[in-house]
């Protein structure tokens, strides 16, 4: 009975350590200036369904383009962020113009009036990195 016992304990332990995704990460909180984008040639570069770092971007995908000043502070391609407002996670999968600083755009597909009535926020986003990568801000 005592070795069942053992054996369900361990299992246990074993099931909660493997299903435990935030093992090693943390998730960190940033002010910054969410705006909205579409794949329109009028506001991409040439191809608009390709992403910087040369994803292709399909319409009901949940990915945002950052300002290059964030990335060193953990927002990371394909980095995991959750947006007041939003629901769900979204994935770093573009980079914005070196003009911009401190701002997240919001990928919309192709529903520029989605994008429009979304406007500009100034909002705290929550972003997962590892816990030892990166420095206190």
């Amino acid at each position: 009975m005592r070795t069942r016992l053992h054996i369900y304990v361990v299992l246990a332990v074993f099931i909660y350590s493997c299903s435990s995704t935030d093992k090693g990460y943390i998730w960190k909180t940033k002010e910054v200036m969410v705006s909205a984008y579409n794949s329109t040639k009028a506001q991409t570069d040439g191809q608009p369904n390709i992403a910087a770092w040369g994803d292709t971007l399909k319409p009901d995908q949940k990915s945002i383009a950052v300002s290059r000043n964030l990335i060193p502070l953990g927002f990371n391609y394909n980095t995991q962020v959750k947006i007041d407002g939003l629901e769900g996670i979204y994935l770093v999968k573009d980079k914005m113009h070196y003009r911009w600083r401190n701002k997240i755009d919001v990928f919309m597909g192709l529903d520029v009036e989605k994008a429009r009535n979304w406007g500009k926020k100034k909002l705290k986003v929550q972003y997962r990195v590892k816990k030892d990568s990166i420095e206190n801000e």
